[in-house]
């Protein structure tokens, strides 16, 4: 688990076995209990391939190599818990990425799971990656900072709803399913943390095209406090701008009227 946001001071040493470094602001699950809950979530859905996103010591990794019948991949950053990876459990030869997240290739052909303690800097950006992925990822299992998490399963109305909000539940059912408290990771970060997962929706949006939602959704959020009218007149011609929608904000919308508007953008 990586956190921009409550980096260790100093290097810490886990258990004798790697350092966690402060300049990746490293901090590593280590509640068994929260490690099954996961699993537990995971496998409520079927799959034959499966992404984790940064393994970090391994303690997902431990459970996810024994899940059978199942492709497994990992992709981790830090060069030095590869080596740990690999020594500690061989079985993850020739399996394991060492590259950032957001510069990899898609890493399956065909339908794929992913799963992840998320590196929190990075934790928005892996959604907006997988989102180019969404006809292949057909669940997510991941570990966000806890406002990170609500903000992402967040209904129109509510103060977090967001850009991430409505461009990730155009396309996924967002499940938040519980909180994950600091002493479960080894050193205590200083947010608390929230597990969601994502499974694409049973009925598709019929938007325009996404180019159009994703530029709408952006521009709209944006500038949150206007109306809509103010915010987004630049995509609309002046007599679409006289709906009664537009005199509500961004967050008032929702997904399925941001879809609606696409279809009168200029």
């Amino acid at each position: 688990m990586q956190h921009l946001l409550a980096a260790v001071a100093i290097p810490y040493t886990f258990a004798g076995m790697y350092v966690l470094k402060k300049s990746l602001g490293q901090h590593f699950l280590k509640d068994e209990n929260i490690c099954k809950k996961i699993i537990a979530a995971l496998e409520e859905y079927s799959f034959n391939q499966l992404l984790e996103v940064g393994p970090g010591g391994g303690a997902l990794t431990k459970y996810l190599i024994e899940i059978k019948n199942t492709a497994f991949k990992a992709v981790e950053l830090d060069e030095e818990k590869i080596t740990y990876l690999e020594k500690t459990y061989p079985q993850l030869k020739n399996k394991l990425i060492n590259k950032s997240f957001l510069e990899i290739e898609q890493p399956f052909e065909g339908k794929f799971t992913v799963i992840g303690n998320f590196p929190y800097n990075i934790s928005t950006q892996i959604l907006f990656k997988i989102l180019e992925w969404k006809d292949d990822v057909e669940c997510v299992i991941g570990m966000f900072q806890k406002e990170v998490a609500q903000r992402i399963a967040s209904k129109e109305g509510n103060k977090v709803y967001g850009v991430i909000s409505v461009l990730i539940q155009a396309f996924y059912d967002v499940e938040y399913l519980f909180d994950v408290h600091e002493k479960c990771f080894q050193p205590p970060p200083k947010v608390k943390s929230g597990v969601i997962r994502l499974t694409p929706v049973k009925e598709k949006l019929n938007i325009k095209n996404e180019k159009l939602f994703f530029l709408l959704v952006k521009t709209a959020f944006n500038q949150r406090r206007k109306t809509l009218r103010n915010a987004v007149k630049g995509l609309f011609d002046a007599a679409i701008l006289k709906d009664e929608v537009f005199n509500k904000r961004a967050e008032q919308l929702t997904i399925k009227q941001f879809a609606e508007l696409t279809f009168k953008m200029l």
